[in-house]
């Protein structure tokens, strides 16, 4: 067992997370920890006042602290890191206005119900309780936005309107039945996914009693408040909100740190991201014209939308083929350019309910690996589904992307505090797993120019989250030597137009994704400038192994960069350098 957890910074890490959980079970429990599946949190003003309070305290015990090795002083950046990120955030009062389409606490007290175990009467159990308290949760989450309206901390009014749509849709309003009704529909036998049912099984449980009417009343009046509070969001709290979606540069830099755990030049940052895409939409051309002879990204893009034996129709089909996927990359990787742990073996490929996110997205497994790693397709209402983009995306959320990084730090309980076991960096994250889409490429599993294209349309896309998520919020001005709007600054109406001509994806997901940017600043960029971490530290280790005049192992450098744990990018690239090392510092 490391030094390092018992150490005194390695037991000021998990006593801070044993604390922050107690006053966030949500949060705990949308990040794996066990024992929180009964509580929600309460995102009343007071509460939040006590969780930073938290984080004000464990920041100056951190700083009276000094760390002994290397592993210590790991996890010491890491959490001073993510301490003054959050007060960073605090001191915007950000808290006082949470309401974005991905993120927000409205959203996290339902979609928390996802990764909830549902084998046995008791899991059922906890889901009653905790459905229980979805009214009173609610009802913090307005206690907060009221109090910022009583102080003109408000968010834009654009967020609150689609966070209003988004409870409406849970509510059953715009796709019936609602998300809790169907939630409960499985009590009958305990058994409503993929993979718990043989859970059950295997553990030799028996279908127990469930108290159905308990739970239909808890969903009914869960639904009820969701259908209020979308009511209130529309009626009450958006004409109060602010027109603004632009959160100006010192906001910004509070996103900034926390989602990427750097302090970023921004006007650098969106040069580069400038120069990424013109770079992307060169190789873009030249593959397309492999695709379809001579002939243009559009012309190739149609071809791959159009054609059926590049589809897969119905979406229980597609589950089945990510499933398949997964499964056949894991076994592929397994002892060749990686060492999955077994529990790693298992993931899970989900339907995303109606009302998430437009994107595919992934959850981690439970402390336990009860649960495991799950990776969630929105349908959007769609019955067809064009292949060519969706491999690199599943290498992403799946192996070696989300599920092969996060569950491998899940998996170190020996190594790694059990705060850096369950704490993210979102850039750290989404870096590695946009590093793990190129890396494919790489490995050559992206050779088919289907596959090609897909990998570069998301690379195009995510260079244009930079220009545009920096540009719309700064309100910069577009290069006079593009061919977009020469000179104009950038807002809503331009970044709209501008990511349906540039990214390659269709104008109706774009169009949540411009909402997505303007609700969470900064988040959307870690994707491009968090992958350029990961190969700038790839490249310095290779560098020093040619200096060495040793081979670059990079299987052992990939071990060793994911055995880090969670870092800021500031801290990432030095640590990285020396990653694949025959002995590291």
């Amino acid at each position: 067992m490391s030094e390092l957890l018992g150490s005194p910074i390695g037991l000021l890490c998990d006593q801070y997370l044993a604390a922050w959980a107690d006053l966030d079970p949500t949060g705990a429990s949308m990040r794996g920890l066990v024992g929180y599946d009964d509580r929600t949190t309460d995102y009343g003003p007071d509460a939040h006042e006590q969780r930073i309070a938290l984080d004000r305290s464990t920041l100056m015990a951190v700083g009276a602290i000094e760390p002994a090795g290397h592993d210590e002083k790991i996890a010491g950046a890491l959490i001073v890191d993510r301490l003054e990120a959050q007060l960073a955030l605090a001191d915007q009062r950000e808290h006082l206005r949470p309401l974005r389409i991905l993120g927000s606490p409205i959203a996290m007290i339902r979609q928390v119900f996802d990764g909830q175990v549902r084998a046995t009467a008791e899991d059922w159990d906890r889901i009653a309780t905790r459905l229980e308290a979805v009214p009173a949760a609610m009802a913090s989450v307005r206690d907060s936005l009221q109090a910022g309206l009583d102080r003109g901390v408000v968010a834009a009014r654009r967020q609150a309107i689609e966070v209003a749509e988004q409870c409406a849709t849970w509510a059953g309003q715009r796709e019936a039945p609602a998300f809790f009704t169907v939630l409960v529909e499985g009590a009958s036998n305990g058994l409503v996914r993929p993979g718990e049912g043989a859970t059950a099984e295997a553990h030799g449980l028996a279908a127990a009693p469930i108290a159905t009417a308990r739970l239909k009343a808890a969903a009914d009046r869960a639904t009820a408040v969701y259908s209020e509070t979308g009511t209130w969001l529309r009626d009450t709290y958006a004409p109060l909100a602010t027109a603004q979606d632009a959160v100006g540069r010192d906001r910004y830099l509070a996103f900034g740190r926390a989602m990427n755990g750097a302090q970023l030049d921004l006007d650098a940052t969106y040069a580069w991201g400038w120069d990424e895409l013109h770079r992307i939409e060169a190789e873009l051309e030249t593959v397309a014209k492999g695709i379809v002879a001579g002939g243009t990204v559009a012309e190739a893009i149609e071809l791959l939308e159009t054609d059926p034996a590049r589809s897969i129709e119905g979406e229980e089909d597609l589950r089945h083929w990510l499933q398949d996927l997964m499964d056949h990359t894991i076994a592929q990787l397994d002892g060749t350019h990686f060492d999955i742990a077994a529990p790693l073996h298992r993931v899970e490929a989900m339907i995303a309910p109606p009302g998430s996110a437009a994107a595919m997205y992934y959850t981690g497994p439970s402390e336990d690996f009860v649960r495991p790693g799950r990776t969630w397709y929105p349908t959007l209402g769609k019955i067809r589904f064009p292949l060519w983009g969706e491999v690199s995306i599943c290498y992403h959320e799946g192996v070696p992307g989300h599920h092969l990084q996060i569950g491998q730090v899940r998996y170190l309980k020996d190594r790694l505090t059990r705060y850096q076991r369950f704490t993210g960096v979102s850039a750290h994250l989404e870096g590695w797993a946009l590093y793990a889409e190129r890396l494919m490429g790489e490995l050559g599993y992206l050779d088919n120019p289907d596959y090609q294209l897909g990998q570069l349309r998301a690379q195009a896309m995510r260079a244009v989250r930079v220009i545009v998520d920096i540009g719309m919020h700064l309100e910069l001005p577009i290069p006079r030597d593009d061919r977009f709007h020469p000179g104009a600054t950038w807002n809503p109406d331009l970044g709209q137009e501008f990511v349906t001509a540039r990214s390659c994806f269709p104008a109706d997901f774009m169009a949540s994704e411009i909402v997505r940017y303007l609700g969470f600043p900064a988040q959307a960029i870690g994707y491009k400038v968090g992958e350029r971490a990961w190969l700038d530290g790839r490249a310095r280790a290779q560098r020093r192994a040619a200096q060495e005049r040793r081979v670059f192992d990079l299987k052992a450098w990939h071990r060793d960069a994911l055995d880090l744990g969670p870092l800021g990018l500031d801290a990432l690239v030095d640590q990285l350098e020396g990653c694949g090392a025959p002995t590291r510092p």
